[in-house]
């Protein structure tokens, strides 16, 4: 089976930069299904291809033989011999995928020792698959790769040219053109060719989902066919396509989070964007402080006041928060998480974290983590924070948040704020019944909120109080509510009690 990868960059003999692959060499890989050849039928300064063609060997394609009961690739067909007469040297698929992300890792991770500032640059690429199974046809190649910035050329190969009245089979010769960074292509790939197929032929661990999400950074939680793609990825394995899904929405939210965001963040004193966004619909009468500065106060004195020293912020976004943390002596162990790695990498910026001096450093720490899934990590701080993170989540995911934060990692101290929707009223141009973010599912009101909290604290073992966060209407109460979550046994400890 058999891909190319076209570019008329100038120079084109970059691609071997970016490949980590030299135009002048053919390279031969050992794979566990055969031999996977990479080689360059042209390298010009004006036109470069680089092709990777996988010799696949039956013998030992069947000889992996089906694991944990589960049918593999040794067994692709119902007949006996279908494990030696099959598809599987020709036809592009998870094979293909395979031996695309061991031969070229470092291209898929965006890096080039050589060339370390080419990664980054998107290039015009042809990327030609002559031969790839696809079942759902031209059409679903067009509606996964369309959205991702590819022209797609799908053209169905027919049964028998000889023959046409048979009809096309379940092949298509593939053609992608776009302008698009090397890496972001190489991941297209890599996910796509195996969803197309709409089989793994291989055993499917619980590391495919990691996988998957890495792989599908930055681009697939926003894919219009984004729950195909999980489910088919997986195999139609249920349980990790719900996990993904899961983990994907929460990706998406912060990606919606951040979308404007990142001109801020070379300024360090800069507002998120939901602060900004919220404090432009008021009326100029009623915003004497931006919003999100409130916020940021009202949570700083909360964690002083609990005598917390080493904070968790979660969800922590572009930074912002972890910002003024940084900037308090007592808060002598920080550490930021969030699911999105791009978030991360502008909470990175923000607190110029690279430039900071050693000892600063050593105080806070970014992980990449879901926050409804359980992180041992995360385990015996004395505070942890959720600003403006629970409405982000779909409401059926909010008793995981709960497990996760309140029943596995169980700090002493949880702040989490929220909108408060009765004060949607004063936000002008805010349409009756609209929420103030394209990514909020809900907005609660002060009752909502509190019968939740109350119900999470009686669970866990805390005790809740409330406290209004900006201007309070007479009439609506406050733009949002703060909920301040104290573990039952931790004032016997003090704030580190949980260590």
């Amino acid at each position: 089976m058999l891909m190319t990868v076209t570019t008329t960059h100038r120079p084109a003999t970059d691609l071997g930069y970016l490949l980590v692959k030299h135009p002048d060499r053919m390279q031969s890989f050992d794979v566990p299904t055969g031999t996977a050849h990479v080689f360059y039928p042209e390298a010009t300064e004006q036109r470069c291809t680089a092709a990777l063609l996988l010799d696949v060997d039956p013998a030992r394609l069947a000889a992996g033989g089906p694991r944990r009961g589960r049918r593999t690739a040794a067994m692709p067909e119902s007949f006996t011999l279908g494990q030696y007469v099959n598809d599987r040297p020709y036809a592009a698929s998870s094979l293909l995928a395979a031996a695309l992300a061991k031969v070229f890792r470092s291209a898929l991770r965006g890096e080039s020792r050589d060339r370390p500032e080419l990664p980054g640059t998107a290039l015009p690429l042809t990327i030609r698959v002559p031969v790839l199974r696809c079942r759902g046809g031209a059409a679903l190649a067009e509606r996964l790769f369309s959205p991702l910035g590819w022209t797609v050329t799908a053209r169905p190969i027919p049964l028998d040219e000889r023959y046409p009245q048979w009809g096309d089979s379940r092949y298509v010769d593939l053609t992608l053109t776009g302008t698009l960074r090397v890496a972001d292509a190489l991941n297209h790939l890599y996910v796509l060719l195996p969803v197309l197929d709409d089989a793994k032929h291989y055993w499917i661990a619980p590391d495919e989902l990691d996988k998957l999400i890495r792989a599908g950074e930055g681009w697939l939680a926003g894919h219009p066919e984004r729950r195909l793609i999980t489910r088919r990825y997986l195999a139609h394995r249920r349980v990790l396509a719900r996990r993904a899904e899961d983990r994907l929405a929460e990706a998406r939210a912060a990606e919606l989070r951040l979308a404007d965001a990142a001109a801020d963040i070379d300024d360090p004193g800069a507002d998120d964007n939901t602060g900004a966004d919220e404090d432009a619909g008021l009326p100029a009468a009623v915003r004497p402080r931006p919003l999100a500065a409130t916020r940021r106060a009202a949570v700083l004195t909360a964690l002083a006041e609990a005598g917390a020293t080493r904070v968790l912020d979660l969800g922590c976004g572009g930074g912002a928060l972890l910002t003024e943390l940084l900037a308090r002596p007592r808060f002598t162990e920080i550490v930021g998480t969030d699911v999105s790695a791009r978030a991360l990498e502008l909470a990175a910026r923000r607190l110029r974290l690279d430039r900071l001096p050693a000892r600063q450093q050593q105080r806070i720490r970014l992980w990449q983590s879901a926050l409804t899934y359980r992180d041992d990590r995360l385990r015996g701080y004395d505070a942890a924070v959720l600003m403006e993170v629970v409405e982000h989540l779909d409401p059926p995911r909010l008793p995981a948040l709960a497990e996760a934060v309140f029943g596995h990692a169980r700090p002493a101290t949880v702040l989490v704020t929220t909108p408060n929707v009765e004060y949607n009223v004063r936000y002008e141009g805010l349409a009756a019944g609209a929420l103030r973010h394209p990514d909020h599912r809900f907005e609660w009101s002060r009752v909502e909120f509190a019968d939740w909290a109350g119900r999470v604290a009686a669970a866990y073992g805390y005790r809740v109080g409330f406290r209004p966060v900006g201007e309070v209407d007479p009439d609506v109460g406050p733009p949002t509510q703060l909920a301040v979550f104290t573990r039952d046994d931790a004032s016997a400890g003090g704030a580190g009690g949980a260590r």
